[in-house]
């Protein structure tokens, strides 16, 4: 089974200029923890919740003044669409990380695949 098979597509995507704030409305809206930042049609990083608390609620900054680039995550770990997820899962344990980055061949965002896409693909023995 490959990637695309699994991945969420239409993935919420948010700029690095944007406040901590209007980043973490447009989470809730989309029922998500973590975005993917982008900057001229290029990816640069990645925000997550845990971001919002760590870095930026945890030192007292003002959500409303301090950018998404001042907090987000510039470590970007990503497959590609057409890979097995068994190699997805690797990334993922090799990295300590839940969620991966999708992109096409081209290098475009396409998706996000999450640990439990994955776990969901294995039956659980009983």
């Amino acid at each position: 089974m490959i990637v695309q098979e699994i991945m969420k597509r239409n993935v919420a995507m948010v700029g690095s200029n944007v406040s901590v704030k209007e980043a973490a409305e447009k989470m809730r809206t989309a029922n998500v923890g973590i975005l993917p930042v982008g900057e001229h049609n290029q990816l640069v990083g990645m925000l997550s919740d845990r971001d919002i608390t760590v870095r930026a609620t945890a030192e007292g900054r003002d959500p409303a003044r301090t950018t998404v680039r001042e907090i987000m995550s510039d470590r970007v770990y990503y497959c590609f669409e057409e890979q097995d997820i068994a190699d997805a899962a690797t990334i993922m344990m090799d990295r300590n990380i839940r969620r991966l980055i999708v992109l096409n061949q081209k290098k475009q965002l396409v998706g996000i695949c999450s640990l439990s896409d994955l776990l969901e693909q294995y039956p659980r023995k009983a």
